[in-house]
This record gives structure tokens, sequence and C-alpha cells, in this order.
């Protein structure tokens, strides 16, 4: 193991175990002043009534929860209306019906019929052996050949003359059986369909994969990248080819990041909170209101301990060998910029799901699943809806603190980027989303484009070009042709979409005219070759907004009776069909480079023991028949419904787009427009200088993210940071300086107070971080 050649992390003062929480309502009460670090007791940094000079017209009445990647779009919303389709478009061709009955549906009433609907030649599904009677000696030997040689070859031979291409230092699994599992009830290191699991817990599971995939667990090797999740996707030790090679991929929502409607039995418990000062109205709407509530639940079973029992039950290693064995080769994941530190004031769980990051990368890996990683929220949140931590106002590159939470932001970045960097991960985390969702409409998209601008040059500094994870940006809720010739000559940069019927708004249609919009509106052909690689980063088979708190805690579904679709098990065959056909024309719509469902899994309800919001679950359809046990069976089926994809495109990228000729030397005139950072211009902010703006200074140590710590093995890892050219120091507050709530200043609070004692800015600041002139004043 390398030296740290880094600044070692520091871990802020504990309080002591009997300490009466901070959002206590005995501390609220208290509390009179404006601190040097913003507080839910302080009366001044609440924001049961945020007085911002703006509001969010993006957001729904209410607490905003929705998301849409065609929200706010210079385009209209896809409403399956022109511009997206044509008269001659809006049917199937002659003879390609999708139903009998194209009424609206009511009740058990269904648009599609499994026996006049859809019929699609199931695609013939590799190693699937044969066994009749009278040749059982020849089925042995089938069997044989199809389980021993895939991992003989593959794994046992391919490891013993050489290490895993890119990832890990060598080290493998001889076939004398040196090599053992404690884990593995046999000590086998690998296995296919059939084969026994033993999970940390002492439980075990039948590792179920009908296509060819195989399980690699060296204990000796833990960075052995062999394994793979089917026989028809290239194992994690080969090259993603994002032009031929397809993404079929489901999200891990609602385990790191919470949402209600995916984890409503935690917020169920906590409606009734007694409304405080630091729980305004008593409503828990997002994780911030949900952890100041656990905080200050004392009872049996009540503190904010409840989020990692979560984590610990919610997602387990028997999900991902699911995945695999549902056909499923890659996984988003959404991570919360607490799994690394918080600030005080901020009342999440600290750095306690960074643990389950680290076993999400040893599962996939285990499975031969690539993962997409994914930071979902920041600081002062970057789209005011509730997945992003907190529901409220805009705080990133937005308003008096816009800056501030920026320069924190893109500290998470890089320790993120520090990390997957090391070689142990180029080849499992292959994709890294800077910012889920930042809401461009009110942040702007000069001063977004610059923030990625920084990010991209920051991460290539860590990687070098050509190496490490492909760089993902989200659309900002705009139609991804407006992305057009982004930063031509970077180095492999993917656009993210995130197209949803559910928050369009136009539901009235009957359950067949769905297929239609997967097939034409939500294809990406045309970003392809406008932008580059871009991926469908979430979708789901919603053709409304139903379901228990899908559009937040408190606002109603609206524009349709959900009570047909909320309960699932009243779903009839038909039902079931029309929907999977709407999921299933997304999927070829999007299929190359490929697609990620939201969501994996949606929680039970409480309150009545089921999933209330069943659209959302790729689990629960895949169970019970509206999810396709193959997705591979989606390809074709718009040609299959006469719906044609509308712009060819022959899956040819820019040698640049992908890491070759060209990548890492970005136009000229890209960089003369958006180099300058901090953006010279920030929207509410009064008219004020950015350059007067509070902002931190780099001076504290780095809080290093720890790697996992593997008993048996043989090889050894990195220790947690890529480059040890990056010596960079951490943003932090500029000591005997109060600044404004990072969550959204008060009027009268808006500037960075200090004393004659604050400390000077590091001469890398791009300005001072106190307002200059009359706003300095003593603290």
């Amino acid at each position: 193991m390398s030296a740290h050649v880094h600044p070692p992390g520091q871990d802020p003062a504990v309080p002591p175990a009997n300490s009466p929480s901070p959002f206590a309502d005995s501390a609220a009460a208290n509390a009179v002043s404006h601190s040097a670090t913003p507080s839910l007791e302080n009366p001044a940094d609440r924001l049961d009534a945020p007085a911002t000079p703006y509001t969010n017209p993006f957001s729904p009445p209410g607490t905003p929860a929705t998301r849409d990647s065609y929200v706010g779009a210079t385009s209209s919303s896809p409403a399956i209306s022109r511009p997206f389709l044509s008269d001659e478009a809006s049917r199937p061709a002659s003879g390609l019906p999708l139903a009998t009955d194209r009424g609206a549906i009511t009740g058990a009433e269904t648009g599609v019929s499994e026996k006049d609907g859809l019929r699609l030649g199931t695609p013939p599904r590799r190693n699937r052996l044969y066994m009749w009677l009278g040749i059982g000696a020849a089925a042995i030997v089938v069997i044989v050949l199809a389980v021993v040689l895939p991992v003989y070859f593959t794994v046992i031979k391919k490891h013993n003359s050489s290490g895993s291409a890119r990832g890990g230092t060598g080290g493998a699994t001889g076939s004398s059986g040196d090599a053992t599992n404690p884990e593995s009830p046999t000590g086998a290191v690998t296995g296919s369909d059939g084969s026994t699991i033993t999970q940390s817990d002492g439980t075990t599971f039948t590792y179920k994969n009908p296509f060819g995939g195989f399980w690699v667990d060296d204990p000796t090797n833990p960075y052995n990248n062999s394994a793979q999740a089917q026989s028809f996707t290239p194992p994690l030790s080969e090259p993603w080819d994002y032009g031929k090679d397809q993404i079929r991929g489901v999200n891990l929502g609602g385990w790191l990041v919470l949402e209600p409607f995916i984890a409503p039995s935690l917020f169920e418990k906590y409606q009734n909170a007694t409304p405080s000062p630091a729980l305004p109205g008593g409503l828990v709407v997002d994780e911030w209101s949900l952890s100041v509530a656990m905080l200050n639940d004392t009872s049996d079973g009540g503190g904010i301990e409840q989020i990692e029992h979560h984590y610990e039950t919610f997602i387990t290693e028997q999900d991902f060998a699911q995945i695999a064995g549902a056909g499923l080769n890659w996984i988003r994941l959404p991570i919360p910029y607490w799994a690394i530190e918080t600030w005080p004031g901020e009342p999440f769980l600290e750095k306690v799901a960074w643990k389950y990051v680290l076993l999400a990368f040893k599962w996939a890996r285990k499975y031969g699943l690539r993962i997409y990683l994914e930071l979902h929220t920041v600081p002062g949140s970057q789209n005011g809806y509730n997945h992003s931590g907190r529901s409220g106002p805009i705080n990133f590159l937005n308003g008096f603190m816009g800056i501030a939470n920026a320069q924190r932001t893109m500290d998470y970045i890089r320790y993120i980027a520090e990390f997957i960097s090391q070689k142990e991960y180029w080849d499992v985390v292959t994709m890294f989303g800077i910012i889920n969702e930042p809401l461009l409409g009110i942040i702007g998209r000069d001063q977004l484009t610059r923030f990625y601008l920084q990010a991209h040059d920051m991460i290539r500094d860590i990687t070098g070009i050509g190496n490490g994870a492909y760089i993902v940006i989200h659309d900002g809720f705009q139609s991804p042709e407006s992305w057009q010739d982004f930063l031509p000559g970077s180095d492999r940069i993917v656009l993210d979409t995130h197209p949803y019927v559910a928050f369009g708004g136009d539901f009235n249609h009957p359950i067949d005219y769905w297929p239609q919009v997967g097939c034409i509106a939500y294809n990406t052909n045309q970003s392809q070759s406008d932008f580059g690689i871009t991926v469908s980063g979430e979708f789901s088979g919603a053709i409304n907004n139903c379901g228990k708190w899908v559009v937040g805690v408190g606002p109603e579904p609206t524009q349709v009776d959900c009570t047909p679709w909320d309960d699932w098990t009243t779903w009839t065959d038909d039902v079931k069909t029309g929907i999977k056909n709407f999921v299933m024309s997304q999927m070829d719509g999007m299929h190359l480079p490929g697609y990620f469902y939201w969501t994996w899994k949606v929680g039970n309800s409480s309150v009545t023991g089921k999933v209330e919001a069943p659209f959302w679950s790729y689990q629960l359809g895949l169970e019970n028949g509206w999810i396709p046990t193959d997705p591979r069976e989606a390809v074709g089926i718009c040609q299959s419904l006469g719906y044609a994809q509308n712009v060819p495109w022959n899956g040819d990228y820019q040698s640049w787009q992908t890491g070759g000729a060209g990548a890492g030397q970005i136009a000229a005139t890209a960089l003369a427009e958006f180099s300058q950072y901090p953006p010279p211009e920030i929207s509410n902010v009064s008219g004020e200088n950015v350059a007067q703006l509070p902002m931190y200074t780099a001076t504290s140590a780095v809080p290093t993210l720890p790697p996992p710590t593997f008993t048996a093995a043989t090889v050894t890892g990195g220790d947690g940071w890529a480059d040890s050219k990056d010596t960079s120091l951490a943003a932090v507050q500029i000591a005997g300086c109060a600044y404004p709530n990072a969550w959204g200043p008060q009027p009268g609070s808006t500037a960075a107070v200090c004393g004659p004692a604050a400390a000077t800015p590091a001469p890398a600041a791009a300005a001072v971080a106190a307002r200059a002139d009359t706003t300095l004043t003593a603290a």
C-alpha cells in the first residue's frame, strides 16, 4: 500500500452520548442569535417559510417531488402529441393491433389483451438445455460443457495466466482449490445457475440465472473481475462498447437516498410528528425532516439508527444476484453527499452510507454487474425536490450561498472521483454521474456548463485522458437536443435524460396508446448524433402519477382516478400486458446505448402491508407479469408495432467521445466561452457581484473515503486516493466568519459577517469570502 501524501481526514468532534439532540424543541426554543454555523434551532435559519426573492415555477403546488427531464424544457412536455407524433404515427400499422378494446381503462377494464395483443418471437436463449427422455447421458455431457467449461476457461484458466484486465492486481483461483471461499458452503469461488450463496449473516439462497451468467468471489483476490452477468454481456474484465453493447440497467433508488414513495414505512411512522421550530408544521416530507423526527424520537425503536437498519435490509446481496438473473447488466447507484460528511446543522446520518456503497461495489463485482455511480444530493439542493435531501429553494449555483454550496459539491465530486479512479474500480464503476437533475431553468445553462467544465477538468486531471469512469451529466430538465455540440473535444462525457409519462400531466389515454410514446417520443437516437453517448438514466412503467407519495407527501395525484391503479393485486392479465408493452417499447426505443429502470424495488407500506406504488417496482413487476422476464424480448417491438424509429443511428461515435483521438482537446471556442469560474453572474442575488458573495476557503484536511478491508486477500488495493499529486485542501468556512444559512438565507442574513480575526483566503481562492465595504462588519 502506498503512503498517503494528501492530508489525512479529520473527524469532527462527537458530542457525548447523553447530550440532547441539536434538533430538540428545548434547544430550538433557546436559540435566538445568528450563529457562525446555520442550524435549525436558530429562527433566522429555519426554512418553515423561506423568504427568498424567487419561487420555483417548475414545482407542483405543495412539496416539490417530481422528476421529469421535460419539465420546463424548451420543447413541450411529451404529452404524446405533436411534434413528437404525426397523425400517421398515432396508431399502429394496419394488421398490428395492440388491443381488441381501445376504450379508456376504468376499473378492471383493459386496453390490451394477451390473446389479441402483441405477439413477439422470443430470441433464442443461450445455454438452454433441452433434456429429453432417452438421452440422459447426452444431457449430462451438455450440462458439464455448459457449466464447467465457461467457468474453467473464463475464470480459472484465464486467471492462472494473468490478472484481470485493468482492474485488480492479479491473483487467481487455481484448479487445485487452494483458494477456497469461507462464505460458500462448498468453499467454491465461482458458480452458475443453481449454486448456493451464503450471505454475510449466514442465510443462504440459490443463485438463479437462466442466461448463462456466473458469479466469482475469490477471497484471495477480491478485485477479480471475471464474473459475467449473462453470456450475452461482456465480463467485467472486457471493455464495454457503448455503440454495440446494450445497457439493460436498473436503479437502486430509495436505498441510500430515501424517498417517501419508495420507503413509505419510514415516513409513515412520523406523519403525526409534533410541530416544532425544527419541524415546522410537523411535516415529514423528505430525508431532512425525517432525520429530524428520528433524532427527536427517544422511544424504543426510535433514533436515526433506523436509517442504517434500512440500509442493511432494503437492498442485500440477493438483490444483486436477482438483478443479474433478471437479464440486467448495469446498476445505477444514487448516493448522498452525507455518505462523506455533514456540516453542523445538517441532520443527515453522516458517513454510514459509504459502508453500503462499498458493499455495492463488492456485490456488483461478484455478479458481473457494472455500476453507474451517481451523486444524487448536494449541499443546498440542486433542484428543490425531496430526493435532493431537502425540499425547498435551490441553493446550488443560485442565490446568495450558491457559489459556496458549489464549492462543497465540487469537493465531494473530487473525493468520489479519487476513490473510483483507483484501478481496482475501473472495470466496476464505469460511469460517474456528478450531480443528479440540477434544475437548469433556475440555475441557468451558462452557469451549469461552467460547473460541468470545471468538474470535467478536475476529474481528468485525476484519471488522465482516456482512463477512469465516463463522466455523466444530466440534461437539466431540457430536451437532449438542446445539448448539441456540448464541449466538443472533451473526454468521455455522457448525457443522461429521464423521460417520464408520470410527470407530463397528460394521462387521458387508453392503455394501448402508450407504446408509441416509448418508441418515438423517448427515442434518443438524435442525441447520439448531436451530443454523443446519451443514456436514459431513469424511466418507469408508470402511465400516470398514481401511487402513494409519488408526487410527494401531501399533494394528491392529478387528472386520473387512481383507485384501479394503486392496488396491483386487482390488475388483470390484460392490464399487466398493457403495462409490459409500454415498458418494452421504452426499452426498445432506448436500447442503444441503453437504459436504467427507476427503480428495482419499492418497499411495502406499514399501513397496508403491500407496495402502494406498483408501477415503479421492477422486482414486483418481474414477479407478477408486467415486466419482461427477458429484457432482450423488447428489441424489435417498435418495428413490430409499426412505430419505426424516426431517426436511425448506426452506433458510431466520434473518436473523442469514447476516449480516442482528440479526447481532452476541448474546442478553443468553448473554453473561451465557459472557462471563467465562478460564473460571472448567478441568479437571485439581487444584483450582487459574484466575487462578493459568501465563499469558502481551501484550508482544511481532506476527508479521504476509506477503502474496504479483506482479511484473506493476498493482493492489495488502493488507499482511497488515486492521484498522489492531488494535494489540494478542502473548502471550509473562514475562521471567525458567520455565514448565511446554506439551505436558504433569510432577508438580512445574506452576507458572510466576519470579525477582525477572520482568516485570509488561500491564494487559489477565486474571490474573498466576506462581502466587502459596508457589509464587512464585526461579528
